[in-house]
């Protein structure tokens, strides 16, 4: 690791009155460092002590043999160093701070510094607000990385509700080219992570708001994977409040067609069974598509699967002929994790109620010894899962093995 001195050396490269040139060597070597990508910096090196022949040269070489994240988590005062050239003048230099940063928020450790230490929230929300801001793309990604763990989560959602408030960031996400210099795609993680919070979720759905309503359409937002599954995600938050779930399903929401058109396709039903489908369902198009992320198609799953927690959720879903959907889609999906999610949702779809008292899944006390069964039957479904995936994998690597011959 750097000593005092060689570290001071290199921080000092870290200010606003450096010359821009050195700055910007300096932020592409920690760029570099924080993202572990290690051919790069070699050769960004060399080109430097090739250039200026002199003994700062050695600072970074010994700093390259080293571990850059463990470094930078021991030293706060670079990454405050960092933060502040976020406003710098060059794009360049602000743009490898930004990246910084992302690379570090992803990194668990480093949240309280980043949060507590340096206070970098306030700043990323005042930027954020602003129409105009070259890299609110990047802030969405920080504050995305930071809200991924709850006690960071909490402590965010706090100074969120601060500086912005839900209602705004919501705004922001559902107004298009709020911000022509960047697609804010992150927020949809962001406010997926944010609706861990109970508080955010009684936000989202205030039933005099119409928020949660506003992000429906993004369950096919065709631009964007990241905004789509961030959006689904908060559905499917907000489903774990089984008090919602008749709100949810009713004329105010209609969540039902938002969460099964993605799962959808082409196939041709027969009169009966398009007549029992929500009318969005109803007589699809040739070229309907399936939503292509198998990552998200699971999450509808399970956002459908809490649905059906409550008995009037169930009866909701088998009334609006949830099965045929179900039914279609099982005989087109080919991911192992994603067939078992709808296989589990089946066997609710086609099962008997269960009996009087355990009505609401979400409620039902299970005890120990069936626990324990539990879960030694799901981690032997994850090894069958694993296996399954493997055998996909194998045989998709022979076919291709053999049109290469």
């Amino acid at each position: 690791m750097l000593n005092d001195s060689e570290a001071a050396e290199l921080l000092s490269f870290l200010t606003p009155a450096t010359r821009p040139d050195i700055k910007g060597h300096t932020t592409s070597y920690v760029l570099g460092l924080s993202g572990n990508r290690w051919a790069m910096m070699m050769m960004m090196m060399m080109m430097m002590m090739k250039k200026h022949n002199n003994h700062s040269g050695v600072v970074f070489l010994f700093f390259f043999y080293r571990d850059g994240c463990r470094f930078l988590r021991t030293k706060p005062d670079f990454i405050a160093a960092l933060f502040a050239l976020t406003s710098d003048p060059s794009v360049a230099i602000a743009k490898d701070c930004y990246h910084i940063l992302i690379n570090l928020s992803a990194d668990e450790t480093l949240h309280q510094v980043l949060l507590t230490d340096i206070g970098v929230v306030p700043s990323l929300l005042k930027n954020l607000k602003d129409p105009q801001y070259l890299f609110s793309d990047q802030i969405c990604t920080i504050l995305s990385n930071l809200t991924r763990h709850e006690k960071t989560c909490k402590t965010l959602f706090k100074l969120l509700q601060e500086e912005v408030g839900l209602a705004q960031l919501v705004d922001m996400l559902c107004t298009e080219g709020y911000n022509p210099h960047a697609k804010l795609h992150y927020l949809a993680p962001l406010l997926s992570n944010l609706t861990q919070m109970p508080d955010a979720r009684r936000f989202l759905m205030d039933r005099d708001g119409c928020v949660v309503q506003r992000l429906l359409p993004f369950t096919q937002f065709q631009a964007s994977a990241v905004r789509r599954g961030g959006v689904v995600g908060v559905l499917r938050n907000c489903c774990f409040d089984y008090a919602n779930h008749e709100w949810l399903l009713s004329n105010q929401v209609d969540i039902l067609p938002f969460l099964l058109l993605p799962l959808a396709g082409p196939e041709e039903l027969s009169e009966e069974d398009n007549e029992g489908l929500p009318v969005d369902l109803q007589y699809l198009p040739e070229d309907k598509t399936r939503e292509e992320d198998p990552d998200i198609r699971k999450m509808l799953l399970e956002t459908l699967m809490l649905l059906m927690a409550t008995k009037d959720g169930r009866r909701t879903l088998k009334d609006k002929n949830v099965y045929v959907i179900m039914r279609e889609f099982h005989r087109w999906e080919k991911d192992p994790r994603v067939t078992t999610a709808c296989e589990k949702l089946v066997e609710v779809l086609i099962g008997d109620e269960p009996q009087e008292g355990m009505e609401n899944l979400l409620e039902v006390n299970i005890p120990e010894d069936v626990q324990e069964k539990l879960k030694e039957a799901d981690a032997k479904e994850q090894q069958e899962l694993e296996a399954e995936e493997e055998r996909i994998q194998k045989q998709e690597e022979e076919q291709t093995d053999a049109r290469q011959e």
